[in-house]
C-alpha cells in the first residue's frame, strides 16, 4: 500500500495520490474517513491552541489562555470534534460487527481486531515516557515539573479507555436509541447542580455523555439518518439547547476545561457538551455528501488516508510534540507563545506562529512511530479488502477503518 508523503516534489506528490486514489475500493465511503480525519485534527489543533507551559521560578506548570481570555471561549467550539469521533467509531464498529458476524466470525475475534488496532500504538507512548520520567526525577527535575509532562502526555488515553469500553458493548448497542443515554446525563446534572448531589455521580457522564454520539453512529448504520432533516433536527436542536443551557442555566461557554473553573463541561460531560456533541453530528451527517465529492480529488484524498492510517499515532503523540518543542526551547530562554503566561492578544499571535513548529516535531514522532501502528495490518484484512483481493491495487491507503 502506496503512502502518500509530502516530501516529494509536487509532480510525484500527484503521481502518489493517485495510485492511493486508484487503490481505494470504490465503494468506500470516503466521507467518513474525512470526518474521521476532520476530528482528529480538530482535537490535536484545540490542545496545541489551549494548552500552555509556563517556566517560571519553580519549574513548568500547565496554563490555558481560556483562564484569562474568555472570550476566546468560540475557539473551544470548533476544535472540541470528540464527538464526530464517537459518532463515526460508533458508525464503523456497528457496521463492521454486523460484517463480522455474516462472515462467521465470533465476537472475541472481532473485538480483539478492533482494540489491538486502538492499543497497538500505546505502549510505545507509555515506555517512552516512563523513562523520560525517571530520568527527569533522577537528574533532580522538579516534580511538580514532571507530574505536569506526564499528565499532559498520558491524558489522550483516558479517551481509548472509554472508545475501548464503548466498542466492547457494541453487540449490544446497536438498537440502542440515543434517547436513553442522553436521559442519564440531563438526570445525572439535575442531581449534581439542581439538588447537591455528591459530584462523583457526574462521573456517570462519562460513559453516558459518549455514548450519545455512539449511539448516534449506529441509527447511521441503520439508516435511520440517512434523510437530510435529521442533520439538520441535531444542528439546530443541538445549537438552541447548548445555547440555552449557557445563557440561562449557568453551564461554561468553553467546551474543554478550564483551569480554575469551578464547572468543567468535559470533565466529567456535562448536558451542555453533549447537546453541543449533538449539534456537531448534525453538521457532519450535513456536510456528507460534500466530503464525498471533495474526497474524488486524489490529493485531498490521500491527505485524508494518510491521517487515518495514523490515527492514533497523531492523536497519542500530539501532546508530546508540543511539550518536546516546549523543553527545546527553554535552551533560549523563556520564548513569547511557548513559555509565557497566556493573558494576552500577543500570546495568541506568537502561539500561531509555534504551530508549524509543533506540527513538524509531530511529523518527525509520527516518522519514528507509525510502524507502531501499522504492524499486523497486512495479516488481517477487512471485508472490503477481500471483495477486490484478485486487483492487488485494492489494498490501498484507506481500505481499512482504524
Amino acid at each position: 500500500m502506496p503512502d502518500p508523503t509530502l516530501a516529494l516534489p509536487r509532480g510525484a506528490l500527484r503521481a502518489a495520490a493517485a495510485r492511493v486514489d486508484a487503490a481505494t475500493p470504490g465503494e468506500r465511503d470516503r466521507a467518513v474517513d474525512a470526518l474521521r480525519a476532520f476530528a482528529i485534527l480538530g482535537v490535536v489543533l484545540g490542545h496545541w491552541l489551549v494548552t500552555a507551559l509556563v517556566a517560571d521560578g519553580t519549574g513548568l506548570h500547565a496554563a490555558s489562555p481560556l483562564q484569562d481570555m474568555p472570550r476566546l471561549a468560540p475557539v473551544s467550539w470548533a476544535f472540541q470534534t470528540l464527538a464526530v469521533f464517537f459518532l463515526v467509531g460508533g458508525h464503523v464498529a456497528t457496521r463492521g460487527y454486523a460484517s463480522a458476524r455474516a462472515r462467521g466470525e465470533s465476537y472475541g475475534r472481532w473485538l480483539t481486531a478492533r482494540l489491538s488496532r486502538l492499543f497497538r500504538p500505546v505502549a510505545a507512548v507509555l515506555a517512552l515516557w516512563t523513562v523520560t520520567a525517571a530520568l527527569l526525577l533522577l537528574t533532580g527535575a522538579d516534580f511538580v515539573t514532571v507530574h505536569t509532562l506526564v499528565k499532559l502526555a498520558l491524558s489522550p488515553m483516558w479517551f481509548l479507555l472509554v472508545f475501548a469500553a464503548l466498542t466492547a458493548a457494541t453487540p449490544l448497542l446497536t438498537r440502542l436509541h440515543p434517547l436513553w443515554p442522553l436521559v442519564v446525563v440531563l438526570h445525572m446534572d439535575l442531581l449534581r447542580f439542581g439538588f447537591g448531589a455528591p459530584s462523583w455521580l457526574g462521573w456517570a457522564n462519562l460513559a453516558a455523555g459518549w455514548l450519545v454520539p455512539y449511539a448516534l453512529g449506529a441509527a447511521w448504520t441503520r439508516g435511520e439518518l440517512d434523510r437530510p432533516r435529521a442533520g439538520w433536527i441535531l444542528l439546530t436542536g443541538g445549537t438552541a439547547a447548548t445555547a440555552a443551557l449557557v445563557a440561562w442555566a449557568g453551564y461554561p461557554a468553553s467546551m474543554v476545561g478550564v483551569p480554575g473553573a469551578s464547572v468543567s463541561n468535559l470533565n466529567p460531560p456535562t448536558l451542555a457538551a453533549v447537546t453541543f456533541g449533538l449539534a456537531q453530528c448534525g453538521l457532519a451527517l450535513l456536510l456528507r455528501d460534500r466530503l464525498r465529492r471533495a474526497m474524488r480529488r486524489p490529493v485531498a484524498w490521500a491527505a485524508v488516508a494518510l491521517v487515518n492510517l495514523s490515527a492514533m499515532t497523531i492523536f497519542l503523540w500530539h501532546q508530546t510534540a508540543l511539550m518536546a518543542t516546549t523543553a527545546t526551547g527553554l535552551l533560549a530562554g523563556r520564548l513569547p507563545g511557548l513559555h509565557t503566561l497566556p493573558d494576552g492578544p500577543d500570546w495568541v499571535a506568537a502561539r500561531l506562529a509555534w504551530l508549524p513548529v509543533f506540527a513538524l516535531v509531530l511529523a518527525g514522532c509520527w516518522a519514528t512511530f507509525r510502524s507502531c501502528e501499522q504492524r499486523g495490518r497486512g495479516r488481517r484484512r477487512s471485508r472490503v479488502v477481500r471483495t477486490h483481493r484478485p486487483q492487488r491495487r485494492a489494498t490501498g491507503a484507506g481500505a481499512r477503518h482504524v
